[in-house]
């Protein structure tokens, strides 16, 4: 997805202003770029900041914020000009042309790009059931692509063995990338529980399903294979980069310096950048010892004093 036009509006932070008069230098000084949009002339940093729509689940399951609001409250309340969207927040609306569209004009009213989908409660990609499952997601790219978004993000669970899993939900992600390719839609498995967050095991499922559209959704942060068995994170993200086409950055909690205290952000943002992706870093709050709105802000600030953004 191109460019998008960012407004000038009452919040816009300093930084934004100077990146946007940086854009306006350049312009002026290069008459060949003057027929050319400006945002074309800003040299954008390898890596951005997203907004995971989890972070603040607490407060639309509660009331307090209407999903349509949610590219609203990214560019306004945080500063971020991307949204990674959660199904769970427009369930019944996959198939809605006229909501998807009214999602899609208010993240272009503020200027906020939509990234992806993230889809839960469709069915195990990996398990007995997996057809119906792989049936059960159609709808959810169609609404990615509608939406303007380049990915859904996916579940590769199920139950069986570890190879037996491995091999149908591998079959299922190169069905659905299939289906999703002439839309320009991939198709992003997360480490999630179960065998997934199995850094090694989710690479070997990359390998078999063996499609460009299928790719990673690596999260800091759910490692936990089972109550008794937790994968190293910093292995695990190291292992699921070069298929990454979107990261989560996962916090729970936050020291006196600001520094995350179950992962260590520099460590991680290092294989980031090692593995060469370009793109977004999307925020997912999920602890409970600070307002959800607080958790966000602390998030970002932490990624920001690392370079990202």
């Amino acid at each position: 997805m191109g460019p998008m036009t960012r407004p000038s509006l009452p919040s816009i932070s300093r930084r934004q202003f100077l990146r946007g008069a940086g854009g306006l230098t350049v312009a002026a000084a290069l008459p060949g770029l003057a027929c050319q949009s400006l945002d074309r002339a800003v040299v954008e940093p390898e890596l951005q900041i997203s907004l995971a729509q989890w972070s603040l689940h607490r407060a639309f399951f509660g009331g307090e914020l209407d999903h349509l609001d949610f590219p609203r409250v990214a560019r306004r309340e945080f500063g971020l000009y991307a949204v990674e969207y959660v199904n769970t927040f427009f369930k019944d609306k996959a198939q809605d042309d006229a909501y998807l569209g009214t999602m899609r004009r208010r993240a272009k009213d503020e200027g906020v790009r939509s990234l992806l989908i993230m889809v839960d409660g469709e069915g195990a990609l990996g398990g007995v059931e997996a057809a119906r499952a792989v049936e059960n997601h159609r709808k959810w790219i169609h609404a990615a692509a509608a939406l303007g978004c380049h990915s859904i993000r996916v579940n590769a669970g199920g139950q069986g063995s570890k190879a037996e899993v491995a091999r149908i939900a591998a079959d299922s992600l190169h069905q659905l990338a299939e289906m999703g390719a002439p839309m320009g839609i991939s198709v992003i498995v997360e480490n999630h529980g179960g065998y997934s967050s199995n850094g090694a095991w989710l690479a070997g499922v990359m390998e078999l399903a063996n499609h460009p559209g299928v790719g990673t959704l690596p999260d800091f942060g759910n490692f936990r294979i089972s109550a008794e068995e937790e994968y190293d994170r910093y292995r695990g993200v190291r292992e699921l980069m070069p298929y990454a086409k979107a990261v989560s950055a996962k916090s729970h909690d936050f020291d006196e310096q600001g520094q995350e205290r179950h992962t260590d952000y520099a460590r991680m943002l290092e294989i980031v950048r090692a593995s060469g992706y370009q793109g977004y870093i999307g925020i997912e709050y999920e602890g409970s010892s600070l307002s959800e709105f607080e958790g966000v802000h602390k998030t970002g600030r932490l990624l920001r004093s690392l370079g990202v953004g």
